[in-house]
């Protein structure tokens, strides 16, 4: 499943510092982080993004944030969207736990993101981002929390370790078309973060983009196919030195086939609590 070679020459979308906050009006554009009045903020940079299933077997969540895992699932139509939960939730909560010894595993999101404007639209799901990006901040992580389980039972779990986990599979596949790639969480600075805001009808929340640094490590997964799926950590609340935050993006993959067809996928998020 490799590409025979060791890694691509892609082009990657960065954020650039500017002295204004950045903010996304989630209400006003249905979640487009692509439209034309943000993109005086975006710079692309050509990058090495290295075919990660090499050396697939040495990576960790807690050193580059990110594992490839072997993940049959018993769905067969994730457009169900009355039925798929019902076996899939349970599947992730056991593989999140399994993978990271957490004591409880909560699944509260679940996004079909689909290249093809036409299916997209059909669908009713969402559109493939081309954007760096993080999904929590240092203030967003504990927040989110907050939103989940009310402040009582937060109050109680945010004295304890947890973790924010994104877990990205194709539903179609292999994936030929706009990969996922993901960032060495240890080759981020603490300066590449910029604050994002993401302001819906009824409160405001925050992600970190982006922005390029020349020591930064990029690596893909090529043609993944629907028995697989990438486990990522988007926060972590432990300082110990362990990855806590890890960007990712889809890219153009210069080795698509012509004719390739489009990428279809869910994103799932889950937030794990641990006893310690």
């Amino acid at each position: 499943m490799t590409t025979g070679l060791d890694a691509v020459d892609a082009v990657v979308t960065f954020t650039i510092h500017r002295p204004e906050r950045l903010a996304y009006r989630i209400a006003d554009m249905g979640g487009d982080e692509d439209a034309p009045e943000y993109h005086a903020w975006y710079a692309d940079e050509r990058v090495a993004i290295r075919d990660g299933r090499r050396v697939a077997d040495s990576f960790s969540l807690d050193r580059e944030g990110f594992v490839l895992l072997q993940s049959p699932t018993g769905v067969t139509d994730f457009y169900d969207s009355e039925n798929f939960r019902e076996t899939y939730d349970p599947e992730i909560e056991g593989l999140v736990r399994r993978q990271t010894g957490a004591s409880e595993v909560v699944v509260f999101d679940h996004t079909i993101r689909v290249q093809s404007d036409d299916k997209r639209r059909e669908k009713k799901v969402r559109e493939t981002v081309k954007l760096a990006h993080n999904d929590y901040t240092e203030k967003s992580g504990p927040q989110r929390v907050r939103d989940l389980l009310g402040p009582q039972e937060a109050a109680r779990r945010l004295t304890h370790r947890y973790a924010f986990y994104n877990l990205w599979r194709p539903i179609a596949g292999p994936v030929l078309s706009l990969p996922l790639a993901l960032c060495e969480a240890g080759s981020v600075e603490a300066q590449d973060w910029v604050v994002a805001d993401l302001v819906y009808a009824d409160r405001v929340g925050e992600i970190y983009n982006l922005a390029w640094s020349r020591g930064q490590r990029w690596w893909y997964f090529p043609r993944m196919t629907t028995d697989e799926i990438l486990l990522f950590k988007c926060f972590d609340s432990a300082r110990d030195g362990r990855a806590r935050f890890t960007p990712h993006t889809a890219f153009d993959d210069p080795t698509t086939p012509p004719g390739a067809p489009p990428r279809e996928s869910i994103e799932t998020r889950v937030v794990a609590f641990f006893d310690d």
